[in-house]
Formats: structure tokens, C-alpha cells, sequence
């Protein structure tokens, strides 16, 4: 079976990281700046990064719309950190005028975790990817302050607060999972990928 084709938005943010893990996991991965870019995709990974930025420059490449008609039609598409914010529904404290690209049925807080010398590390249960626990580097990451009707929680910290969800064919994580060697999300994502193509 062929390597299934999948993005990396490569506006702003830790896009290498993203590109190794899934190439290491046997993914033919494009660089998606413009629509054409996103067009020869099956699945795009959304790296964290600065949301507002992303925003703005998803905007001014011309992306912001075909992506949002993308996820519309059942992309996969896998957001870290600030993609997570980019795929929320609701965005609270986002800076004026900010757009998400939607799709997950969630709230979202920014910098929930605070600044950049807060950022810690912790070990997460991830039922759904079973053992061991993955380790998890949280850097100015986004909370789940609430989760909808639509959307399911697949990790949370032990003090109840939601660092990872899954809606359908979309994924997000507050967490960077591509800093740490830990594929599974990544693999996740291109099972959905798999099934989608099929």
C-alpha cells in the first residue's frame, strides 16, 4: 500500500519536528503553504507555534478557507498546542480579531499553563494508545476549559484538566508530542488518514 501524502502547515511553529516524526513513521509529507500545497494532502498536522500568528498568516497565504472547507469535508487533521487552539470551535482570550479554522467541538483557553519558564513535563494515561504513559512537554500550552456534545477527551491532567481531544477525524493535543520521540498520536492521526483514503 502507498505511503499516504500529508501536510505539516508550515506558516510559523516547530514544523521539522512534526515532518521527522511522521517520515519515521513511513508518511510521504508536503510542506503546505498554499491551497495547491494542501490540495496534494490527505491529512494535515497543525504545529504549535503562536496561534495569532498562524491565523494571520493562514490568512494572508490564502490557506484559512480551503483548510476550514477541508476539515468541513472529513480531512484528518492533527493539531499540537497552538493547532489545537486553530481547530477549537471557541477560543476564549484569543487577541482581537482572532480566527480559528474550527472543527473540534471545544473550548479553548491560550497560555493556559502560563509563560514560556513554566513549561513543564509529566507523564499522561492515554487509554486509547494504551501503554506506557506518554510523556508529555507542555510549553505555553492551551487548556480544554469545555468539552461538547461532539468531542471526546483522551487525556486529561490529574488535577481534571483536559490536555488531549478527539472529534471524528480531527485530533488535538495541548502538549508536544513530536519533542519527545512519541509517535502514537502521530500514528493515530494517519490511521485516520488510512481510513479516510479508503
Amino acid at each position: 500500500m502507498a505511503s499516504p501524502t500529508v501536510g505539516v502547515l508550515a506558516l510559523q511553529g516547530d514544523v521539522r519536528e512534526h515532518q521527522r516524526v511522521l517520515t519515521d513513521l513511513g508518511a510521504d509529507v508536503v510542506l503546505v503553504r498554499t491551497p495547491a500545497q494542501l490540495e496534494a494532502v490527505a491529512g494535515l498536522v497543525i504545529p504549535g507555534g503562536e496561534s495569532s500568528v498562524i491565523d494571520k498568516l493562514s490568512r494572508l497565504f490564502e490557506v484559512a478557507g480551503p483548510i476550514r472547507k477541508r476539515i468541513e469535508d472529513g480531512m484528518p487533521v492533527f493539531g499540537t498546542c497552538a493547532g489545537l487552539i486553530m481547530l477549537a470551535d471557541r477560543v476564549v482570550d484569543a487577541i482581537s480579531g482572532q480566527q480559528s479554522f474550527g472543527g473540534l467541538d471545544v473550548t479553548v483557553r491560550r497560555n493556559a499553563f502560563g509563560s514560556q519558564n513554566q513549561s513543564f513535563e509529566t507523564e499522561l494515561d492515554v487509554p486509547e494508545l494504551g501503554e506506557p504513559a506518554v510523556h508529555a512537554t507542555f510549553i505555553r500550552g492551551p487548556v480544554v476549559d469545555a468539552v461538547g456534545s461532539r468531542a471526546r477527551v483522551m487525556a486529561a491532567l490529574p488535577d481534571g484538566r483536559v490536555v488531549a481531544v478527539a472529534q471524528g477525524n480531527l485530533l488535538g493535543t495541548s502538549f508536544h508530542p513530536e519533542m519527545n520521540g512519541e509517535p502514537r498520536f502521530h500514528q493515530y492521526f494517519l490511521d485516520r488518514v488510512a481510513e479516510h483514503a479508503g
